[in-house]
């Protein structure tokens, strides 16, 4: 038998191997990040969809690589309701053994549309390395989780070799920027395959570039298509303007019935969380979200509690004559996308409802609203109790060099009410490479590499000392 301090002393050396192993592998991970931004796989019909083939193929053959995974299969599930299926995400397993743990490994290989080519500064699916940071679509969000996966299961597998105990399960996702549209019906599909002791979700972010940040809580998601009419046709502004409301008046007073003065939702049933936040100044905020000199921020309360846990409303999308074609005519319909926030603690239904509800007792004129396109996510809330949160915390500690804050997040990953409802005794662990500067989903979408590195070896050693746990 083993004496406590000899273990000790094994279990130290066996990590520093580990860290010599990420270290090392740190070149070949970031080529392949290389390789997998040069395809630009994105699940918007618009788009060629057998570029999602190629990066998920791209994908499991990484995993496959690994040489750690009993299986690796490409897999589609269909979409509800609907006579379609999904994109094509990869699902790569390993059984454990010796009464270890399993852990579920999740991440996505479809990336947001890289939008107007002339805002970035260089092209967008093509890496670029420049000031410490990796450029490109996907480069964060959210490729460099799937390597981080990647490379930390390698470091681990090299380490480790026949005394890799932990099983794990490994799925990259193909359309979570599109709605994980078919997400619920994998989860059935595949059951078995994923169920976990512990999920790891690596699409989040960090407190800055140096400090790890743990997620802790998500605003849930509230998107919908409202059209706003006043006319059955256009008419001249001239002969009928100043006696007959057109679209755009309604939609414009209707639109700011929305928020209050401060800029605050103004929605009677959209809830707030009362709950404490770390300190952010405003100096911070504007260098991180670009706010522009002249520019206050909106809301009131904390910054943070601002973005963490309040609702919020935004107009993300207007169909109504361009500048190109204005006339001088009086519109009869007006449509607008409304992408709303809402706050942890309240179902996302419950928020639709408010928002129905105020937006219909406030329609100006008596116009006419239709609502189509909902689509809902709830918030999520982790529970900090369990090991696997304490387990994350040291690795994050010894693996960045400095203690995590545990964040709230504005964005939403409404998935991750699938994963509780479908594997309720797994414990949730909201995890991810980006920094407050990656600008996802954005023009000149960028990777901090340090930041990278040090997320390795993170996953690296919560997967080694999850393979020393038996349950």
């Amino acid at each position: 038998m083993t004496s406590p301090s000899s273990s000790v002393t094994a279990a130290g050396d066996v990590e520093a191997a580990v860290a010599e192993a990420v270290s090392t592998g740190i070149p070949a991970a970031l080529s392949d990040l290389g390789a997998l931004v040069r395809v630009p796989g994105i699940a918007w019909p618009a788009f060629d969809q057998t570029q999602l083939e190629r990066s998920a193929a791209a994908v499991a053959e990484l995993a496959e690589g690994t040489g750690v995974f009993d299986s690796v299969r490409v897999l589609r599930a269909a979409i509800p309701g609907t006579s379609e299926t999904g994109q094509p995400a990869v699902l790569a397993t390993r059984a454990a053994r010796n009464g270890r743990p399993t852990i579920l490994l999740y991440a996505h290989h479809d990336v947001q549309p890289p939008g107007a080519d002339e805002l970035w500064e260089t092209p967008p699916f093509e890496p670029t390395v420049r000031d410490g940071r990796l450029y490109g679509r996907g480069a964060a969000d959210d490729k460099a989780g799937v390597m981080a996966h990647i490379a930390s299961i390698r470091a681990v597998a090299e380490t480790l070799g026949d005394d890799l105990d932990l099983g794990i399960a490994m799925f990259i996702e193909g359309e979570e920027e599109y709605g994980s549209r078919s997400f619920a019906q994998f989860l059935k599909d595949n059951e078995d395959a994923l169920r976990a002791d512990a999920i790891v979700v690596a699409d989040s972010g960090n407190w800055d570039a140096e400090t790890p940040g743990l997620t802790v809580s998500l605003r849930g998601a509230v998107r919908f298509t409202l059209k706003i009419r006043t006319l059955d046709h256009a008419s001249h502004s001239g002969m009928f303007g100043g006696a007959v409301p057109d679209s755009m008046l309604a939609t414009i007073r209707l639109l700011d019935s929305l928020w209050d003065e401060n800029g605050s939702v103004a929605v009677a049933g959209m809830a707030v969380r009362e709950a404490e936040t770390p300190e952010y100044s405003e100096a911070t905020l504007r260098d991180e979200a670009g706010l522009l000199p002249g520019v206050s921020p909106i809301g009131d309360g904390t910054i943070l509690s601002r973005v963490w846990n309040k609702p919020t409303v935004t107009v993300i999308g207007i169909d109504a004559t361009s500048v190109a074609a204005a006339s001088n005519t009086l519109s009869p319909e007006t449509t607008v996308v409304l992408s709303c926030r809402v706050a942890p603690g309240q179902s996302a239904e419950d928020a639709y409802a408010a928002l129905e509800a105020h937006l219909r007792a406030h329609a100006p004129f008596g116009a006419e609203l239709t609502f189509s396109d909902l689509d809902l996510g709830n918030p999520f809330l982790v529970d900090t109790s369990g090991w696997a949160v304490g387990l994350t915390r040291g690795a994050m500690t010894d693996g960045y060099g400095k203690a995590p804050v545990d964040l709230g997040v504005g964005g939403s990953i409404p998935f991750i009410a699938d994963l509780v409802e479908t594997f309720p005794g797994a414990q949730i662990l909201v995890t991810g490479v980006e920094d407050p500067h990656s600008r996802a989903h954005s023009p000149n979408e960028s990777l901090h590499l340090d930041t990278f590195r040090h997320a390795v070896a993170t996953e690296a050693l919560l997967l080694t000392r999850m393979n020393e746990i038996s349950l």
